[in-house]
């Protein structure tokens, strides 16, 4: 999508649309057993949207035992690959023809701007549904060497029920991340998204009842981390759990798994990622335009946003010059707004949060920024900092730039490494060896270099030390964490 609608017609679609408001399991939405809700409301506006089911582990332990009798029985989990693809095809293809409406429905949610909802984050949700779906009949079994005597087979079967907890920032595209190669590998999936977005993922589960998904393959169990992620960690029957969130709380997650079943725990966690611009950098409007995306890009709100800008002495003032300008670009407003670059952070909270750090910021030197605009929004901050500073060792996940001043090429590296945080790491240099070295060096699961970036649907997304562990989305390897693999040992003496 590229048209985009003038800021009046995006609020009359907003107006016009039918708010999910239960949650989805066995095939049907239905309210919470104990009838209780919880309102979820628009960051932009704090106006309420609708009353959503505020589930507990009683419906967990129903929506469980949906997907455990679907994948027993084989009605997704022993089906012909075709015809998995099909399905996930044809979902895809009707979230192509709501794309517009979920886009709105994603933003008003969220806070999300509709340039990023309308550019990036459907189109490419959708892009990811479609790739999973056609890895489907193009991943191979194995062959082991063995003796004359023996043949040894090599095979991935679906792990089973598995438990996937969505973070606030990308509700969609998260989404898309698991649902994509764990029903693709011929799992039943128990979803839980967050708390504060819970509509696009129960619309994208109407759109899967007329694709064709049988029942009892997705669930979608909304409601609190204590009454509906705990449970869903701690159950019995579910096989693995894949959790996008704070490290914080994917530390919960391996206790979960400990004091239950020692189901497997595949976390994709925080970051505090480094951008390193080194003396040699060349045409510097296009590197200030990177630093800018990458800082606040989605409101900063991004577990692999680059807010540490890691700059050589020599080239700091003229790339400041040009990020402030680059910056300066970047309106901060109504969501609904094509013009708008900033929206509003996805909660009170959150925007409670993030204000702090800004105090925190006073003690330092503010360069740009450094205000509230307004209840939930803060405008792009970009902050001179020392290394060691609350603003350069914490994850914000706001849009504030911390500034670090280095002399060298080796200082740059030790600083970018130092932290507790291995997700992504960018590096700017023209000089080809230096920039791939220092690639090399930077201890993190996606280093781009010239760019800032996550690479594509075809590269492997994840982190090292505590951003998390235990696999990685996107790509071909995402789907080794939802199946197993078997040996079948075949004796022909």
């Amino acid at each position: 999508m590229s048209d985009f609608l003038t800021p009046a017609e995006y609020h009359r679609i907003a107006a016009g649309l039918k708010l999910p408001q239960h949650a989805f399991i066995d095939g049907e939405f239905r309210p919470a057993l104990s009838g209780r809700t919880f309102a979820t409301t628009n960051p932009a506006t704090g106006a309420p949207l609708t009353e959503i089911a505020a589930c507990s582990a009683e419906d967990v332990d129903l929506a469980v035992a949906a997907a455990r009798t679907a994948f027993e029985d084989g009605r997704w989990s022993r089906i012909h690959p075709r015809e998995r693809k099909e399905t996930l095809l044809r979902l895809a293809h009707l979230m192509e023809t709501h794309a517009r409406e979920l886009a709105v429905l994603e933003s008003i949610d969220s806070g999300k701007t509709i340039f990023d909802c309308e550019t990036v984050d459907v189109p490419e949700t959708i892009h990811v549904l479609k790739w999973h779906a056609e890895l489907i009949d193009k991943i191979y079994d194995q062959v082991a060497p063995a003796s004359d005597s023996h043949i040894a087979l090599v095979v991935r079967e679906p792990v089973g029920v598995v438990g996937l907890v969505l973070p606030w920032n990308f509700p969609l595209l998260m989404m898309a991340w698991k649902i994509g190669p764990a029903l693709a590998s011929g799992c039943s999936v128990v979803m839980k998204p967050a708390g504060e977005t819970t509509l696009t993922a129960l619309r994208v589960a109407e759109l899967a009842v007329q694709a064709g998904l049988p029942a009892g393959v997705l669930n979608i169990v909304t409601g609190s981390g204590a009454e509906v992620g705990e449970p869903l960690g701690k159950h019995p029957d579910v096989d693995m759990v894949s959790f996008t969130g704070s490290t914080a709380t994917g530390r919960r997650f391996l206790n979960y798994s400990s004091a239950s079943n020692l189901k497997e725990v595949v976390l994709e966690l925080g970051g505090k990622n480094p951008c390193v611009v080194l003396d040699d950098a060349e045409d510097l409007d296009t590197v200030a335009a990177h630093v800018v995306n990458g800082a606040f890009w989605n409101m900063g709100e991004n577990c692999s946003a680059a807010s540490r800008l890691i700059v050589q002495r020599g080239i700091k003032d003229r790339l400041l010059e040009r990020v402030k300008a680059e910056a300066a670009n970047w309106l901060v407003g109504d969501p609904l707004d094509p013009a708008v670059r900033v929206g509003a952070l996805v909660s009170k909270a959150h925007f409670q949060k993030v204000s702090a750090y800004l105090e925190a910021a006073r003690a330092e030197t503010v360069l740009m920024g450094g205000k509230i605009v307004s209840e939930g929004f803060v405008e792009p901050t970009i902050v001179d900092t020392r290394r060691d500073s609350t603003l350069a060792v914490e994850e914000i996940f706001g849009p504030i730039l911390s500034v670090i001043t280095v002399d060298s090429f080796e200082e740059a590296i030790a600083v970018a490494n130092d932290t507790d945080y291995g997700l992504a790491a960018s590096i700017f240099s023209a000089h080809g060896k230096q920039a791939i070295r220092g690639a090399r060096m930077l201890r993190a699961g996606t280093v781009t270099v010239n760019s800032f970036g996550e690479g594509d649907i075809s590269t492997p997304f994840g982190g090292y030390k505590q951003s998390g562990f235990g696999g990685r989305d996107n790509s071909i390897h995402a789907h080794d964490q939802y199946t197993q693999l078997k040996t079948i040992w075949i004796d022909l003496s």
